[in-house]
């Protein structure tokens, strides 16, 4: 049946139900459940105004994001970690690493180059491993050996608040703070080769005293002189000299500096500067300053043997010609001195003598 739109009440009764007579449950049953609800909220008022019960409880400890220390020396490695292997085992070697101050990198549990020099100059320094034994992997005999404690103890005592100490047979370079080792890195030397190439020097380096950058052709040897020195001069960013490309240098011998470089092998291979890995050269130059001490040992003598003497300046190379630079120059000594080193109060120990304890003397 249809209706028109007009008289539809939306309220009446279908008119197809047919029509049953209402029961009083029907006509009051709003009424009913309005007071059920109304006493159940009486009842919940009530139980919560009841005195309370002391109920025992577990003190728990503030929550924190920090992941509570773990010693990582109880793990045992049960594999040989080589180059590109990922794992937790890999992670704490890093880790343990950079507790003793041999920085090796991010600690993203990747084994990689940057991990590899700081083994390598574990290896060097601690375990007293030779460049022909020194290895890029590290074995759970290796890890057993880093698991215990290690000290690293200054060779020279009572001298600038933070000092260098260079050992040239190890290839190793160590930061002390007072007696304290702050970083202890892998490095790469003069390697007593003689050479004869095309240079770049900018203009403050040794040999530029020009205000423009200059391209010339020079002959060397690249050594690297035991003895004691200062550092005098820094410079940020990327430097062309006569000894080659300097990231972050800071010198200490005339154009020998400690540098960043991006190849710093496990031997000798630099025309006469500290070569040490980019990431390191990035803080390095702030942890010294002006006037600290750099003890540089060749392992032939003690460095207060040899005094502060100068490197071995370049030569120009006769036959050199230039075809690509507007400017060429040959090679002059520069008036950039490092300042005299005094070492009078520098405390010479005796010859160390590393017994088969866990303390390390450089």
């Amino acid at each position: 049946m249809n209706f028109p739109d007009d008289t539809f009440d939306p309220n009446d009764q279908d008119p197809m139900t047919p029509t049953v007579p209402t029961s009083w449950f029907v006509q009051w049953r709003s009424s009913l459940i309005a007071l059920a609800v109304l006493g159940t909220i009486v009842g919940i008022i009530a139980v919560a105004r009841q005195p309370e019960t002391p109920i025992a409880t577990t003190t728990l400890p503030a929550t924190t994001t920090t992941v509570s220390a773990v010693d990582i020396t109880n793990f045992e490695l049960t594999r040989t970690l080589k180059k590109g292997m990922r794992g937790d085992d890999a992670r704490r070697v890093q880790q343990r690493l950079k507790d003793l101050h041999f920085d090796p990198g991010p600690i993203d549990g990747v084994y990689g180059g940057d991990t590899i020099t700081a083994i390598w100059a574990y290896q060097a320094l601690v375990m007293k491993m030779t460049r022909d034994t020194i290895t890029d992997f590290v074995t759970p005999v290796l890890w057993d050996s880093m698991r215990g404690t290690v000290a690293i103890a200054p060779r020279r005592t009572r001298t600038s608040p933070t000092h260098v100490e260079i050992y040239l047979p190890e290839q190793v370079m160590v930061v002390f703070k007072g007696d304290a080792a702050i970083l202890i890195t892998h490095i790469s030397s003069g390697s007593n080769l003689d050479w004869c190439e095309e240079v770049v020097i900018d203009p403050g380096e040794e040999g530029n005293t020009g205000v423009g950058r200059i391209t010339d052709g020079a002959c060397g040897k690249s050594i690297t002189p035991g003895g004691v020195y200062a550092f005098y001069m820094r410079k940020n960013g990327l430097r062309e000299s006569q000894l080659g490309t300097m990231w972050n240098p800071v010198y200490f011998n005339y154009g020998i500096a400690i540098h960043g470089a991006m190849q710093v092998p496990k031997y000798p291979a630099s025309h006469g500067c500290i070569r040490i890995p980019i990431f390191v050269s990035e803080y390095f130059p702030a942890m010294v300053q002006y006037s600290d001490r750099v003890f540089v040992f060749d392992g032939v003598k003690e460095p207060e043997a040899y005094g502060s003497p100068t490197p071995y300046f370049n030569r120009p190379w006769p036959e050199y010609t230039t075809t690509t630079s507007s400017t060429s120059s040959t090679s002059t000594t520069s008036t950039m001195a490092p300042p005299p080193v005094k070492n009078s109060s520098t405390t010479v120990p005796a010859p160390a003598v590393v017994a088969t304890t866990t303390t390390v003397v450089g």
